[in-house]
């Protein structure tokens, strides 16, 4: 049915398309004889009906007035050189009409003309009719006082967020500008609003334009490039929002759904993992699944990163009842669960009797190892605790595993289990020990992967800064110099996953973690993102290096050699002989003293397995020492790996 709003069209377009082949014949004759009257009738015909039915089959009814913009200058450039194309067709076949090429011609320009200005008009009477002033109407339609914003990147992203926040009268923003490091965009006008200068300038202008929010409009931004837009702003309270990246821009999300507030994973952005989807499903589609600590932070994203490669059933394993039941919920509504059944079991790996039937009733064929105690200082006053599920939990399931047949075996291991200072660290050398060891005499293929802190996970520091933000501070940092390496958990669950179709068996995976963070840095820049000021509103306290803690993390022992793999991100450590007798020997006298609580010959049988244990070592290494960064670590030269 043709609306009210379709009949204007239609009649707007008909006096247009009207006026302009009359204006067209007086500017080809300069005068309206009778002649040149007749000739206008009869090339009416094949004007206005033919172009009314083109110009409604190419959509230029159904577009608004309010929102006229290039693309519909386009469409309407394209409609009316089809309605000119069909009328040179209607006089090249119609002989009796005297053919006139200069009328066509000017009948085209003068179209375009007048009907991109009727729609056009309404626009600018809008704007003109609104009482706020003209750059407040277009980027601030809230009747309260519109936030001040300064957008970075003024490149396509750039220019997106402006053109949303014109057109989303819920988003009360004035922009006041643009900032932009290429100094062929510096003064250019985008969307009415210039572009005032570079980073450089950013602490004047904001002073200037009293600048509320920054808007960080650079989705393929690194890391370094957002912490130092943010510590250009030590002495500013402004907020910063960001978008989350490139993908969500191309998926077409609203502005409104995407801008958020910048966050830590911002400041530590990297770029992303790349896996290879067809060697993962090859090993992962159509198997039965089982995944340890699968309601942990870890264990949970393998499962959701697991799930679209379609595995016959995913046996979610896990102590605590609550945890495990809200990742079964959670998967139970991801979009990609398609026919993977999803079997939540509440067990311990320490016991062997439950792991024995559950592998007997549901043959699992991929096991993803990610249940352990990982805290160090609570593993330090607990450490029969460490040991029994650490230890003997993975030998369990490893010694299962190999006496099932199952296809692949893959653990999360630790950087702490490199020359470890802490109980923690120690268990899980000694668990990276019994893998090594079935790995030389089964046909499962074992393998362990090896990295650092995970950004978001129940024991990373940054939920207790953000806490102790809350309260007013301040926050506790142990050591100035206190150093981590930090990946996101997304990334290093799909690495772990891409590990496993490289284990052949018995090999330990390193993934590169990037740059190590300073900690100290890391609560600097939360304060910052806070909107307050260090040391004025928050404070930095250094509270000691604990029990167990390293001032910095090693990827690799003196011993160990790296190789690359096909991905860029995972490395393949040396492998390690191990005299598989003397490990169990070793392996039976420590658990026994875990059964017993002998904390003194529990240290006693971790330094006996692992001679680089050093529970005693001095942490606190001077400014030289520090400086001179003894730590192992990964360094692309040439095109190669080495250790230094």
């Amino acid at each position: 049915m043709i609306g009210l709003r379709k009949i204007i069209f239609f009649l707007n377009d008909t006096l247009c398309l009207t006026f302009a082949l009359l204006g067209a014949t007086w500017l080809r004759f300069e005068q309206l004889e009778p002649r040149h009257i007749q000739l206008f009738f009869q090339m009416l015909p094949a004007s206005i009906p033919t172009a009314l039915c083109i110009f409604y089959f190419m959509g230029l009814y159904n577009r608004s007035l309010r929102f006229t913009s290039i693309p519909d200058m386009v469409a309407i450039f394209t409609a009316v050189t089809c309605v000119s194309m069909t009328k040179v067709g209607f006089m090249y076949f119609n002989q009796e009409i005297p053919f006139s090429r200069s009328i066509l011609i000017l009948d085209w320009i003068l179209s375009l003309f007048l009907i991109g200005a009727s729609r056009l008009t309404p626009r600018l009477l809008l704007i003109v009719a609104d009482k706020e002033p003209f750059r407040t109407y277009v980027y601030g339609k809230s009747k309260n006082r519109a936030k001040r914003v300064l957008i970075f990147g003024a490149g396509r992203a750039g220019e997106s967020v402006a053109r949303e926040i014109r057109r989303n009268e819920h988003l009360p923003y004035e922009i006041v500008g643009y900032i932009d490091d290429s100094p062929s965009k510096f003064w250019q006008m985008i969307h009415g609003v210039r572009v005032l200068g570079n980073r450089n300038a950013i602490n004047r202008i904001v002073k200037e334009h009293d600048v509320d929010e920054i808007i960080v409009a650079i989705p393929s931004s690194s890391g370094d490039t957002i912490r130092e837009i943010v510590r250009l702003f030590r002495d500013s309270k402004v907020r910063f929002l960001t978008l989350p990246g490139m993908q969500d821009l191309l998926e077409g999300k609203l502005l409104s759904q995407q801008l958020r507030e910048i966050s830590v994973e911002d400041l530590l952005r990297r770029s992303p993992a790349e896996i290879n989807l067809s060697e993962i499903a090859a090993y992962i589609t159509d198997k039965i699944v089982l995944i340890t600590g699968a309601g942990g932070s870890i264990g949970s994203e393998i499962c959701r990163q697991v799930l679209p490669f379609q595995p016959k059933a995913l046996l979610l394993l896990g102590q605590g009842e609550n945890s495990i039941y809200g990742v079964h919920q959670d998967l139970q509504e991801h979009p990609k669960l398609g026919g993977t059944r999803l079997v939540p079991i509440i067990g311990d790996i320490k016991d062997e009797g439950k792991i024995e039937a559950i592998f007997t009733e549901y043959k699992p064929q991929i096991v993803f190892h990610a249940a352990a105690h990982k805290h160090v200082p609570l593993m330090e006053t607990n450490p029969e605790e460490a040991v029994k599920n650490n230890i003997r939990g993975t030998f369990n399931l490893v010694k299962i595993s190999h006496e099932c047949g199952i296809e692949r075996f893959v653990m999360i291991s630790t950087d702490k289990a490199v020359n470890p200072t802490s109980v923690m660290g120690a268990t899980k050398r000694v668990a990276e020990m019994v893998l090594k060891a079935y790995a030389k005499k089964s046909a499962t293929r074992f393998c362990a992967v090896r990295f650092g802190n995970v950004l978001g996970s129940r024991g990373s520091v940054i939920p207790l800064f953000k806490k102790q933000i809350e309260r007013g501070g301040p926050i506790t940092v142990t050591h100035p110099n206190m150093i981590r390496y930090f990946m996101t958990i997304p990334e290093a669950s799909r690495l772990v996953i891409q590990a496993g179709a490289f284990g052949k068996g018995g090999e330990v995976f390193l993934l590169d973690m990037g740059d190590p963070v300073k900690i100290a840095d890391l609560a600097s820049d939360l304060i910052r993102l806070a909107g307050l000021e260090e040391g004025k509103d928050i404070k930095i306290e250094f509270s000691g290096v604990r029990s167990g803690e390293k001032l910095f993390e090693e990827l690799l022992t003196a011993e160990e050699g790296v190789t690359a793999t096909r991905n860029k991100k995972i490395f393949i450590a040396k492998p390690e002989e191990i005299d598989e007798e003397k490990l169990v020997v070793n392996i039976v006298a420590l658990l026994n003293a875990a059964q017993s609580g002998q904390k003194g010959q529990i240290i006693e049988g971790l330094k006996t397995i692992v001679p680089s244990f050093a529970p005693d070592r001095d942490h606190i290494y001077n400014e030289t020492k520090f400086k001179n960064n003894p730590r192992l670590e990964l360094k692309k030269a040439k095109g190669h790996l080495k250790v230094v």
